[in-house]
């Protein structure tokens, strides 16, 4: 059986965009939502270093990769350094002197460099497995566009932009964990990825509600009070990591693939969009 991959038609393409987002420093960026923007912010502050080790992830494979793939992942790291370029900005206008984003920021790095030692094979199975969460989580944002309501308009196009790449550039991590473990047998390619996911499930979806949690301290909340509301809205409304549930079980699946989940259709219309505006932007 011939392995799947991502389709021909779906090219990586970087678009170097800037947004301005001087509306971050008001605060409650979100529709004044205090819990909704702790969360967005815990992940925005997780981008910049966690976009750095998918690129590295990626990158050191490439002496075996060729053709199309090859080209994808160079658009991938090119993508990706634009993502950790904005959410670095984005990340630098939150107040610092009322909000613990120095902090959170000291345990990203701790993080992702305690993911780095565990060698390249590692990097790569951390990057397909939390590849797959962003996949999901854009999949949301385009299934329910309420989500980024009453967010200042460059806010909510950075979140829709970001969205839209993640959603294009799916599998190419993917991709070339499967070109690069050819050799292995597929039980154990399998269980590989299985137990990776299972981990860090648990640990990304923990990380990023106590770092939530953190900020909304910052905002009054009891530590308990603060931790129940991050749950609440990751969980139950809106349920940005409940809702993508049929798309995250979809990876324990022998034979999975990222473009299983087919949503070319839906990505046309911000493709269009986005393409545009890196064109303006040129």
């Amino acid at each position: 059986m011939t392995a799947k991959t991502t389709p021909a038609d779906v090219d990586v393409l970087p678009r170097d965009i800037r947004f301005d987002l001087e509306s971050a420093r008001q605060g409650h960026w979100l529709g004044g939502d205090p819990v909704g923007t702790a969360v967005f912010n815990a992940l925005s502050l997780t981008f910049p270093d966690g976009e750095r080790l998918f690129m590295d992830a990626v990158r050191h494979y490439r002496p075996q990769l060729n053709g199309k793939l090859l080209d994808d992942v160079k658009g991938f790291i090119a993508q990706e350094a634009i993502h950790s370029r904005e959410h670095h900005v984005l990340n630098q206008l939150i107040d610092r002197d009322r909000y613990p984003v120095a902090e959170i920021e000291a345990q990203v790095r701790q993080r992702t460099a305690a993911a780095r030692e565990r060698g390249p094979m590692a990097m790569l199975l951390s990057t397909i497995a939390l590849e797959h969460f962003t996949a999901m989580m854009a999949e949301m944002h385009m299934a329910h566009p309420d989500l980024y309501k009453g967010a200042a308009p460059d806010i909510e196009r950075l979140w829709r932009w970001h969205a839209m790449e993640e959603t294009e550039h799916k599998a190419v991590a993917y991709d070339v964990f499967m070109e690069v473990t050819k050799s292995w047998s597929p039980f154990f390619r399998y269980r590989r990825r299985c137990m990776t996911m299972a981990i860090v499930t648990l640990m990304f979806t923990r990380n990023i509600s106590r770092y939530a949690a953190r900020l909304l301290e910052a905002d009054g909340y009891s530590p308990e009070a603060a931790l129940k509301a991050v749950k609440a809205y990751v969980w139950g409304k809106p349920g940005l990591f409940r809702r993508g549930w049929r798309t995250y079980f979809a990876w324990y699946r022998p034979g999975f693939h990222p473009w299983d989940q087919d949503n070319r259709a839906e990505l046309s219309d911000w493709k269009a969009e986005f393409d545009a505006a890196a064109l303006k932007a040129a």
